[in-house]
């Protein structure tokens, strides 16, 4: 059990936490968003981070420390929190993200565990390898094996109360991202970052992003805080969250300002591209798109880093109530709408509903069917799944009508797309409460019959009757030969009249 991580609420992967980082004193709330600070810009400055947008933490980068002659003795002499006038929890990362880019840095694992260590950094980062998307398996495990020495290596540097990181790499190799998970698990750091995914995210693959995340959340423990490095847009949180990603880190905020590009939680746009703003935040009720554009340089990055900041935070906290809600996954859903990548990336997670399902509560808030999506949740996986436990007699009609009261079936059971059968005592029980819309579609009804057909399979000994109402012969085609059926829209249910 770590003792730094308590899990506070679930919805599917997604967790309400608390990440309890001592050196700082400071308890975070998560899932939270790590503003990136760069020790030489001061686009929107640390202090107000805290004051305007309720930042609890952000994280900078030690190596630019390390390698930046005055920076360097000021944080040394006075300590990062003074040096950068915040008092949550500061992050740092290693230098590992200009090994990425540059192929190499002048500094050991060893070395800047310590100058973090010296600096006053709350959670540090040890020199791990990113190894980036779609290289060779035999590169991947190769700087894989690298990475989980030098977290061996960590373990052995004395940090007193300060965090550390164990990152998670693997490319796009989920058994890889299972086996580095594991590993991180056992050592006795402390957060776990899962990287090397932003070229995933630069390219739209949100579905890659999601099987990586999956793999590693296969190997790591349901205790271990999970940081995605460098997830930094607001439209893809929901997503992330629901996977099991607890802290986000966004440099895009002031990135993008810097290129007159203003965040929406269903994309980018440019400023120049709009002749309205759609948010009420304080930068965009102050303003128009053409008096945005009128403010000198400096001003305008600075106005729009703001707003970019409002937003990403905004979505942050409108992810915290939906697990609380527990409609984390139709706020999913509705970002999946933003974007066809987005949608890959919703049918991606979907495809792990089944990893998802030991997480997600067995009672939450209303499920909303809202697309063909909805057939493949967690809470369906879940009710096929218990189908096997029920008590069935030896002849049972399984109906979407009323019930039957023909003495031919010892039971009449309800059929609720897309779950499928239940006993009507259920019927009040979450999640066979669902709203669902009156014309279904073919996944609803397939999903359906797969949970027949899951229940049919378990009692071999059964007689099995299912009055449904007009659903298509290919449906139908998938049960079991020994189910009869009965179309209740064409011909009389089997009850008393």
């Amino acid at each position: 059990m770590r003792e730094s991580f308590e899990i506070r609420a679930t919805d599917a992967g997604g967790r309400l936490g608390e990440l309890t980082v001592p050196r700082a004193d400071v308890t975070v709330e998560t899932p939270a968003l790590l503003p990136v600070i760069n020790p030489h810009l001061d686009t929107v400055e640390p202090r107000q981070l805290e004051t305007e947008f309720g930042a609890e933490i952000l994280i900078t980068n030690a190596y630019i420390v390390y390698n930046s002659e005055d920076v360097r003795e000021r944080a040394l002499e006075d300590g990062l929190h003074d040096l950068l006038d915040f008092d949550g929890a500061i992050m740092t990362d290693s230098g590992s993200f200009q090994l990425s880019e540059y192929g190499e840095i002048t500094v050991t694992t060893e070395e800047i565990l310590e100058f973090q260590h010296d600096i006053g950094s709350d959670i540090a980062t040890p020199v791990d390898i990113p190894t980036p998307p779609d290289v060779s398996r035999e590169r991947a495990e190769a700087e894989l094996e690298t990475t989980q020495k030098r977290l061996e290596i960590a373990e052995g540097v004395d940090t007193g109360e300060m965090l550390v990181n164990a990152p998670v790499q693997g490319s796009t190799y989920p058994d890889l991202r299972e086996r580095a998970g594991e590993h991180a698990d056992g050592t006795d750091l402390d957060v776990f970052p899962i990287g090397a995914v932003v070229p995933l995210m630069n390219d739209y693959r949100y579905d890659d992003m999601v099987d990586a995340i999956a793999g590693a959340k296969r190997g790591l423990g349901a205790d271990a805080p999970v940081h995605l490095f460098g997830a930094g847009h607001p439209m893809m949180f929901a997503l992330a969250v629901a996977m099991g990603c607890d802290l986000f880190d966004s440099a895009a905020y002031a990135l993008y300002a810097r290129d007159d590009r203003y965040l929406t939680v269903s994309g980018t746009r440019h400023l120049e591209d709009l002749s309205y703003l759609p948010c009420s935040c304080p930068v965009c009720t102050d303003n128009d798109p053409d008096s945005l554009a009128a403010l000198p340089d400096a001003e305008r990055e600075t106005a729009l880093a703001r707003h970019n900041l409002h937003v990403s935070f905004a979505e942050i906290r409108r992810i915290k109530q939906a697990i609380r809600a527990g409609r984390l996954l139709e706020l999913v859903e509705q970002r999946a709408r933003s974007h066809p990548t987005m949608l890959d990336g919703y049918r991606a997670l979907l495809a792990h509903a089944g990893q998802l399902e030991r997480t997600d509560p067995v009672s939450k808030g209303p499920f909303f069917y809202t697309s063909h999506e909805s057939a493949r949740r967690p809470e369906v996986v879940r009710h096929h799944r218990r189908l096997e436990r029920l008590e069935v007699p030896d002849s049972v009609f399984l109906t979407e009508g009323e019930a039957s009261s023909d003495e031919r079936f010892d039971a009449s059971w309800r059929v609720k797309p897309p779950f499928g059968p239940f006993p009507r005592a259920l019927s009040r029980t979450y999640p066979l409460t669902a709203e669902v819309p009156d014309r279904r579609d073919r996944a609803a009804l397939e999903a359906a019959a797969s949970g027949v057909t899951r229940l049919v399979e378990a009692n071999p000994d059964t007689a099995f009757t299912l009055g449904h109402r007009g659903w298509p012969t290919s449906v139908l085609e998938t049960l079991p030969a020994s189910v009869a059926t009965l179309d209740l829209t064409t011909e009389f249910a089997p009850e008393d009249r």
